[in-house]
């Protein structure tokens, strides 16, 4: 999820969802040996059932905000307490303004925004970043905090226990400044060392998918030993792309290669994988209409039903060029919600808005009432959510 669009793009399947089937909020007439139950209980259970969607909902967002601190009436406040965001995304940079004062300041002042954070959550927050090392890492020496090497270093090194012995190290940096879950590690193969987002800013630990699977693997145990949850990403493979889809729409068509999917079939075998973030990559061959994040071929299809994975799925920034200019952002999130993705990332750091989480939400809602996303569905993300956060210290 970092912060030259194609002369074309995929065209789109227009949706022709089913029917709405409505929901009866209010039980049927009794017959004549019936007794009515009181209206004033019937009222309470529907807004009951109501606040319960929208707490869950709520944590199916990942939200990007402004701030050094939490003030009273800033919006990411009123995105937390009361609809229930589940997830939070810092950066040290804001892409807009460009600013190096948009979360990260010092180790003591991140600690303090993440305590912060979670004082005011009903449910522990993820709190997430892109620490991935070397060219991408948010937490820098211009902060305080210590300096990183890429992936790409520990892939060429290939020694698994300095890969383990970085992570962990890193690890804890993390948990002292109150973060639990990195964007990390990616299993991108560098396929196409040129690639202009994976291969130029050495994000990519090799074009070997047993090395990838290894090291990839070490750094998840670092991790692991340390109380942070960790990210696979981008799936189904973005090491072979020419483009950058922060910019625009993607085609890998002629590039990708099933071998890019092997590190993800190997740690989703090995039991490790806590999260794995999707690609907005457009593959002609795995679906001929979307782009991987909002693809049901790609991820309902390929991750969850051909390699076994029903962890949680999150989206990469829905705010990226690859959708953002070809997607209305409530069609992308009804076609994300129905491809399988469980947290969709709006990093509010291409674009930003400050009612990006209420809109967000609002969106879901009316897609739940509009019978375009089923309430069955929310539920099953709810419930990998739930599992994932489980296993937070």
């Amino acid at each position: 999820m970092l912060a030259m669009v194609a002369a074309c793009a995929p065209k789109a399947a227009m949706l022709t969802p089913a029917p709405a089937t409505p929901i009866a909020l209010m039980p049927s007439p009794p017959s004549p040996t019936q007794v009515p139950a009181p209206t004033i209980m019937t009222t309470t259970t529907a807004v009951s059932r109501s606040d319960e969607l929208d707490a869950k909902i709520g944590q199916m967002i990942m939200l990007g905000f402004r701030g050094l601190e939490i003030q009273e009436g800033d919006p990411i406040a009123a995105d937390v307490r009361e609809r229930k965001i589940g997830s939070v995304v810092l950066f040290n940079y804001d892409t807009i303004l460009k600013s190096y004062t948009r979360n990260i300041e010092s180790p003591a002042q991140l600690h303090a925004l993440d305590a912060s954070l979670q004082a005011m959550a009903e449910t522990p927050l993820l709190i997430s970043t892109d620490q991935e090392g070397g060219m991408v890492a948010r937490l820098t020496e211009r902060n305080g905090f210590p300096a990183t090497q890429s992936q790409q270093f520990y892939g060429t090194k290939n020694d698994l226990n300095l890969t383990r012995a970085a992570a962990e190290a890193q690890g804890k940096v993390l948990k002292d400044a109150g973060i639990n879950l990195v964007l990390a590690p990616v299993v991108d193969l560098n396929v196409n060392p040129n690639n202009p987002i994976i291969g130029k800013y050495e994000r990519s630990f090799s074009a070997d998918p047993q090395v990838v699977t290894d090291n990839a693997r070490a750094e998840i145990e670092g991790y692991h030993a340390q109380g942070i949850l960790t990210t696979l990403k981008h799936f189904p493979g973005h090491g072979s792309s020419t483009a950058d889809s922060h910019l625009g729409f993607v085609d890998v068509t002629t590039t990708w290669q099933p071998i890019e999917l092997d590190p993800y079939r190997n740690l989703i075998k090995d039991g490790v994988v806590d999260a794995i973030m999707t690609a907005h990559i457009f593959d002609a061959n795995l679906d001929p209409n979307y782009p991987a994040t909002l693809s049901k071929n790609v991820i309902t299809g390929i991750l969850r039903e051909q390699l076994g994975y029903d962890g949680v799925v999150i989206s990469d920034d829905m705010q990226m060029g690859a959708i953002r200019q070809y997607y209305g952002l409530s069609e992308a999130i009804e076609l994300a919600i129905n491809a399988g993705v469980d947290i969709l990332a709006i990093a509010n750091n291409t674009i930003y808005d400050p009612n990006a989480g209420a809109e967000a939400v609002n969106i879901i809602k009316q897609l739940v009432q509009d019978g375009k996303v089923s309430p069955e569905r929310i539920e099953q993300s709810y419930q990998r959510i739930m599992r994932l956060k489980a296993r937070l210290g």
